[in-house]
């Protein structure tokens, strides 16, 4: 079996579990550290003609951050690609389960039973809180509905203001973000690198919660510690 991997979430899981049956993956897939696989450009402009000469048995690809056209022309080019669709914890278990299984894992790597475990009976607050949750800034952007990352944190205790909101990730003035009164600001070190210097200093009087965005967006072997480190920092920032 020979993969190529268009989302950085799912190149950790196959990588960990099923060593050297990636051939390819995104500028973007960082983990694991040592990977050494043939780099075929960004989740949102995959180089086609390189991934097809890769050869390779099965492209892997995910409904929101890979873009249609690029997969009808791996399709049309005779590849098989598995589109994966993640918006809930659960969702995403079921999801790695199914692309590993696709990658010939013989059984169910430990990672995954041991995240499974883990979001089974995840750390709650002593009282669910509100929150707004910038994932860019130029312009201002937000959790929005049906986003995997709401459901983290829902299942944390924290409810984001614009979940019911039309958009997924909504772009927001400032002023309507610190007008929406939340409890909670919690800020991600990526997609935007939000870090003590960069996010907090716009939202006055609010308490800001700089957390992990590996472990709040990626769905991989990340999702065995993230209640912890997530809750970890949560609890931080109410103190």
């Amino acid at each position: 079996m020979r993969a190529v991997s268009l989302v950085p979430s799912l190149t950790e899981a196959v990588a960990v579990t099923l060593p050297g049956v990636l051939a390819g993956a995104t500028d973007w897939c960082d983990h694991p550290a040592d990977l050494d696989v043939v780099r075929i450009g960004g989740t949102k402009n995959p180089d086609v003609d390189r991934i097809v000469s890769l050869a390779p048995d099965l492209v892997i690809a995910n409904e929101e951050e890979n873009r249609a056209p690029d997969l009808a022309a791996l399709r049309a080019a005779g590849l098989e690609v598995l589109v994966t669709e993640v918006r809930t914890v659960p969702q995403a278990l079921t999801e790695l389960d199914r692309v590993l299984t696709a990658c010939g894992a013989p059984a169910r790597p430990a990672w995954l039973a041991e995240a499974e475990a883990a979001w089974a009976a995840p750390p709650r607050p002593t009282e669910r809180v509100t929150a707004v949750v910038p994932v860019w800034r130029r312009p201002w952007m937000v959790l929005g509905r049906d986003t995997f990352a709401g459901d983290v944190l829902a299942r944390l205790g924290v409810d984001h203001v614009y979940t019911a909101h039309p958009e997924r990730y909504p772009r927001l003035p400032l002023d309507e973000l610190r007008a929406a009164g939340p409890d909670l600001v919690v800020l991600p070190d990526e997609p935007y690198r939000f870090t003590p210097d960069d996010g907090p200093e716009a939202f006055p009087g609010l308490p800001c919660a700089l957390v992990s965005g590996r472990h709040l967006t990626w769905y991989g072997p990340s999702l065995a510690r993230a209640p912890r480190v997530l809750a970890a920092a949560l609890r931080a920032a109410r103190r």
